[in-house]
């Protein structure tokens, strides 16, 4: 059970922002009740979420394979079942996402795939990335990408710090879903 009890997300005084979150996600997922304890917070993390998820040039794959790595690097099992099932929406293989865990020994991964996982990993594990691991990236993508992959995997550090620290868990039980009035 999550270390706060989740927000109300049919409280009045937020339903602007409540209906903004059920636009551009779908649903009040637990991260973001979590989230409307702050509606400020919950505002400017939506944001930016939403330009790194919708509004990225990245390819839709590359996204999502980094997206997992960073949820399994930091043991972050919410962030990891969230997203299991866009990445094989946006392309990944189920064999590609079980070699996640030692994706340097599998023969799954194409190079820029690779170097991306790479960058991943020097970011999660290390924060300072080794100029090598930045070169390979820069040789598989244009500057924008390369750009929008640091802030994607940096993004989704900040999302599964967040989660642990808070223990929030897909099967946590919840204030009543958001009913639109």
């Amino acid at each position: 059970m999550a270390r706060l009890n989740y927000a109300e997300p049919n409280d009045t005084a937020i339903r602007a922002l409540v209906e903004r979150i059920v636009a551009e996600r779908g649903s009040v997922l637990h991260l973001y009740q979590m989230l409307l304890h702050s509606p400020p917070i919950a505002e400017g993390w939506l944001s930016l979420m939403t330009a790194v998820r919708q509004r990225s040039t990245l390819p839709g794959a590359l996204r999502e394979l980094v997206i997992m790595r960073v949820g399994i690097l930091n043991g972050a099992a919410y962030e990891v079942e969230q997203h299991a099932p866009i990445a094989l929406r946006e392309g990944l293989a189920r064999e590609q996402l079980d070699a996640l865990g030692d994706w340097a020994a599998a023969d799954r991964f194409t190079a820029t795939e690779r170097a991306a996982l790479a960058l991943t990993d020097s970011m999660t594990r290390n924060v300072h990335v080794d100029a090598t691991v930045f070169d390979a990236i820069r040789s598989h993508l244009p500057a924008r990408q390369v750009l929008e992959l640091v802030v994607t995997i940096a993004s989704y550090n900040m999302v599964s710090r967040v989660l642990e620290a808070l223990e929030i868990r897909s099967s946590d039980a919840r204030a009543p879903a958001y009913q639109r009035p």
